[in-house]
């Protein structure tokens, strides 16, 4: 876990810059990535459920420089020079929740997305999801978060439709994609996951 109050993202740091078909092409610093227009680099989204179907979703610190007060979901970012997937998705889950427990990659998309005309995320992205218990403590760290909170499904699938703009713009696809297209194998993974299990 990290301890509260150490910064977890540099704008300095090196991302992993793909092709659409995430070939490695390089390097580039996570400021340079997302000026606006932004450059395709690897990222990822983690969902966290509760084996009673709950999801934990988290709203944005107010000192992101990008969707800045935006509710999104349980954990998301990069992986740096050298770090998987995976590896990069359970240390950032450790760092902003300070929850260690085993993802199943669900599905894999790009998007583009612009904010205002301060910045831009285009980015390949790999959704994960994972299973922890209601009762798990969440150590969010306040530079990254600023609220979270346990929504039920209905909830947020009326909280979207209703009010879409409070909401990343990878968020919402995100979102649809694991209620329509990926329900099965979203359902698939909850039912044999057992809650916190070591990756």
């Amino acid at each position: 876990m990290n301890p509260t109050g150490t910064s977890v993202s540099h704008a300095s740091e090196n991302l992993i810059l793909v092709s659409p078909e995430d070939e490695f092409l390089g390097t580039i610093t996570k400021q340079e990535a997302h000026r606006l227009g932004g450059q395709l680099h690897r990222a990822f989204s983690v969902f966290l459920f509760t084996p009673e179907g709950q999801v934990l979703l988290h709203e944005r610190s107010r000192l992101k420089p990008l969707w800045p007060g935006y509710w999104t979901n349980s954990c998301c970012s990069h992986p740096r020079h050298g770090e998987s997937y995976a590896e990069a998705a359970h240390r950032r889950t450790r760092e902003e929740l300070g929850v260690q427990t085993s993802l199943t990659e669900i599905y894999q998309f790009e998007y583009q997305a612009h904010f205002k005309s301060i910045g831009s995320e285009h980015e390949l992205c790999k959704v994960y999801v994972g299973c922890i218990n209601k009762c798990t403590e969440i150590t969010a760290h306040p530079e990254e978060i600023q609220n979270w909170d346990w929504f039920d499904t209905s909830e947020v699938n009326e909280w979207t439709t209703t009010s879409p703009q409070l909401f990343t713009p990878w968020f919402l696809m995100e979102w649809r994609a694991l209620q329509t297209i990926y329900q099965p194998k979203l359902q698939e993974t909850l039912t044999r996951r057992e809650p916190n299990a070591p990756h």
